[in-house]
């Protein structure tokens, strides 16, 4: 399915596992990486993505763009299910870590490089080994662990301070961190810019000091899987477009919102979309 010709010089580099995830309706590929590579191709970037799978995943949905993968014996896979207090998450299988000798040296030169660890795959030491214009992190992955049985929880985020000094965007939701405002409060203070994402309700910015609160438009919910991976791709784009973190955000609780009228991966921004979000956030 992926070329094997010569590796080109791309936009946005994604960085993180493949998921494969299990559904009522059967598996269905997702992952941060999916929904981000598949968000910034839409809006117009060259986009490439490094990888661990398993043969079982149906990569059709990246198709033509192009992949570095670490071959594993299973792809990572989760299983969403939902209980009266919300859901229970299950890690049933995990693929192999990416280390930097994964990412290919034309790819680190890209002017966003998004770290979206979903089950620890990455080490968080990475973006310090990184010299990218833009290090955009995502890091759910690190901020949850998972028992014997895979049920997954949240815990506390190793070594975060060093992966934060080198991050120039970092972009994660209140589930993430069990809506800790204290810590998240501690985080935006170690590093340039921070995204909190709330789902409905919209998004909270922190940058230089100051904390701006930006509302998500009333949609109505179809599927509300990989909003926050449409977001965390639309706002580091946008960021690097108009090195402004108020405007960005602006575009990328817009664009998210419009994901979530729509089933999975369908979700991903069409062209006019785009057009409409970023005509919307001009002044």
């Amino acid at each position: 399915m992926f070329s094997l010709a010569p590796l080109q010089a791309v936009d946005y580099l994604v960085v993180g596992h493949i998921a494969v995830d299990i559904t009522p309706d059967g598996p269905r590929l997702g992952g941060t990486v999916t929904y981000a590579a598949r968000t910034a191709r839409a809006l117009g970037l060259r986009v490439a993505v490094v990888t661990s799978h398993g043969p079982e995943a149906a990569l059709d949905a990246l198709s033509g763009i192009p992949l570095v993968p670490t071959p594993a014996q299973q792809s990572t896979t989760f299983e969403n299910i939902r209980i009266k207090e919300g859901r229970k998450q299950i890690l049933h299988h995990r693929a192999e870590p990416i280390r930097l000798e994964n990412i290919p040296d034309i790819w680190r030169k890209a002017p966003i490089i998004h770290l979206a660890p979903i089950a620890q795959e990455i080490d968080s030491n990475l973006p310090g080994q990184l010299s990218a214009p833009l290090i955009g992190i995502t890091p759910q992955g690190w901020m949850r662990t998972w028992d014997e049985n895979g049920r997954v929880s949240a815990s506390l985020w190793e070594n975060s301070e060093q992966a934060l000094r080198h991050a120039g965007g970092v972009v994660f939701s209140t589930d993430d961190v069990n809506r800790d405002l204290e810590l998240v409060e501690a985080m935006a203070h170690q590093t340039r810019v921070l995204c909190l994402t709330e789902a409905e309700a919209g998004s909270v910015l922190y940058w230089n000091g100051d904390r701006r609160r930006f509302r998500a438009p009333k949609v109505t919910e179809v599927d509300a899987t990989g909003a926050g991976d449409v977001f965390a791709a639309a706002f580091f784009t946008r960021l690097v477009a108009t090195h402004d973190p108020w405007e960005a955000t602006r575009f990328a609780t817009m664009l998210a919102s419009c994901s979530v009228t729509r089933i999975g991966l369908e979700g991903i921004a069409t062209k006019g979309e785009v057009a409409v979000c970023i005509i919307e956030v001009l002044p």
